[in-house]
């Protein structure tokens, strides 16, 4: 066995015993809300039929979980959370990598730690054993919990064993990325990259029947082991094989490269830069690229949701349970059913994930503290307020932008394909606006959580936002909660594409609120020891 990798094992879990644990939680939560919203929602086999017919005639829905299902309870419901649970796999395993890797030799600790009887190769292999084994705790933990409730075993270890090598070939991915970027961020950056372009493959490849670009994605080969139908045990074979491969390079590259370098060259900042006198500029400086990769995001999923406006308007044409339960949870009346009010819904999905964007921005305030470049740059006189003042102007703007971009590419789109650019333009973009205030709240709860608990201040960061993406009107309808609950911010924003007067009310509120919580974190912020 490598010198240290037991060590370092056991060091990586107690690190991860605060971040583990909730995403697979999240995994084996998700695998029985969609049992119960089969159940609840398709109890008969009849409604099982009717919707399976649905799924397949509609490249939406086709796409939204990947291949063909079959009117039974496991296969409808693992057909619809399959796409979910194998991203949130290789989401996780790829960040535990980045972590225990190129993260720790940014802050200088891994160099502490090769300075005892440690191997060269130990940091790595530990990242790869707890990575490996929280994508394999999260599958075998669902596969237990399906087999409780009656589901068969075999289908139940496809599905378990789909759930790990999802997160295994991303693990790989990662160790790879964090050989060639120099940072952690630009690590994380490749890794997710590859993951994003993973995902559009496979929903590519199912909406258009060009099921090679399924076939060639990591993410597809998840999704072609096909539990509960044929059981293809023999894909497993691919993203081990490609896994292995990566390793190897992995572990190729890391020989090939000194302590806290990269393989890829960095782009060099200007010496002496002036726009970097204030903390707005020196914020936007750091967070800038980040944005930008945002809105590349953003545009594209937009791109993608009206893009479907065609198809959508089809399925509105065929009344069944599933465009009732829309009709039901948008809150619309005979006369609002509208292709338009139903794109509320997209662009809800839109401003959840956007409300990370916010998360994202107080987890780097943590970040630049721990590391003690914070502390550096209050050594000039910048203070520790306008440090922190600069980073939230830079998120709150950019959160704004974000849904700015969502709104515009949304509604450009959607007038060019079914509806009418001088109304319709105006109106999303003042629909994916309304949410902005909502975004802000999630991050405001985020910063009070940094200015009192900077340990605790990462898990309670993902905490907050995945309770909020998983009680809100989105996931809600998954077991029952049409309009989400009272104790997420989303909550209180009314749908803006049916045509109703405007309530500033709930924007009001929420801006209050949001203030408030600044307020309190900037106090706590002031008055706690930094660093």
């Amino acid at each position: 066995m490598i010198v240290g990798t037991g060590h370092l094992v056991r060091l990586a879990l107690r690190r991860e015993r605060a971040i583990a644990p909730w995403w697979i939680l999240l995994i084996v939560t998700l695998a029985l809300v969609m049992v119960s919203y089969i159940n609840r929602y398709m109890g008969t086999y009849e409604l099982k039929v009717t919707y399976t017919r649905l799924a397949t005639s509609n490249a939406f829905l086709r796409a939204l979980g990947g291949g063909v299902p079959e009117p039974r309870l496991e296969v409808l419901a693992t057909w619809r959370s399959g796409g979910f649970l194998y991203v949130a796999s290789a989401f996780a395993a790829l960040m535990s990598i980045v972590r225990h890797t190129r993260r720790e030799e940014d802050t200088g600790r891994s160099e502490l730690v090769r300075s005892g009887v440690v191997s060269r190769h130990a940091p790595l292999t530990a990242a790869l054993l707890v990575a490996g084994g929280i994508s394999l705790a999260g599958g075998a933990l669902t596969a237990i919990v399906l087999i409780g409730i009656g589901f068969p075993v075999v289908g139940s270890l496809a599905y378990m064993s789909a759930i790990a090598v999802a997160g295994w070939v991303f693990a790989a991915v990662a160790a790879v990325a964090a050989q060639l970027a120099r940072s952690a961020r630009t690590a994380t950056a490749i890794s997710l990259s590859v993951l994003g372009a993973a995902y559009v493959m496979r929903y590519a490849g199912d909406a258009t029947g060009q099921y090679w670009l399924k076939a060639l994605s990591p993410i597809g080969w998840s999704h072609l082991v096909r539990p509960y139908q044929d059981e293809r045990w023999w894909m497993l074979g691919v993203p081990l094989l490609v896994g292995a491969i990566l390793y190897a390079v992995a572990y190729r590259l890391l020989d090939r490269r000194d302590l806290g370098s990269g393989l890829l060259p960095e782009r060099l900042g200007r010496e002496s830069a002036p726009e970097l006198r204030g903390p707005v500029s020196l914020a936007w400086r750091l967070h800038r690229g980040l944005l930008a990769k945002w809105a590349a995001g953003v545009a594209c999923f937009a791109a993608a949701g009206a893009g479907l406006s065609p198809l959508t308007r089809d399925l509105l044409s065929r009344p069944s349970v599933v465009v009732e339960n829309i009709v039901h949870g948008l809150g619309l009346s005979d006369e609002g059913r509208t292709l338009g009010a139903y794109s509320w819904y997209l662009i809800l999905v839109i401003s959840y994930a956007v409300a990370l964007y916010p998360v994202l921005m107080t987890l780097r305030l943590r970040s630049e503290e721990v590391s003690g470049r914070a502390e550096t740059v209050q050594s000039t006189p910048l203070t520790r307020l306008r440090w922190a003042a600069g980073h939230l102007v830079v998120a709150g703007l950019g959160t704004a932008a974000l849904m700015a971009v969502a709104g515009l590419v949304f509604g450009t789109l959607y007038s060019v394909l079914v509806g009418d650019l001088a109304t319709d333009l105006p109106r999303f973009l003042a629909g994916a606006l309304s949410t902005v205030p909502a975004a802000w709240c999630v991050g405001a709860v985020c910063m009070l959580a940094y200015g009192l608990l900077p340990r605790a201040s990462v898990a309670l960061s993902w905490a907050v936002w995945l309770l909020t993406a998983a009680l809100g009107k989105v996931a809600g309808p998954l077991y029952g909660l049409w309009n989400g609950t009272p104790i997420e911010p989303f909550h209180y924003i009314p749908n803006a594409m049916i045509g109703t007067p405007f309530d500033p009310r709930p924007t009001l509120a929420l801006t209050a609120v949001t203030a408030l919580l600044l307020g309190g974190a900037l106090v706590a912020l002031r008055r706690r020891d930094f660093g």
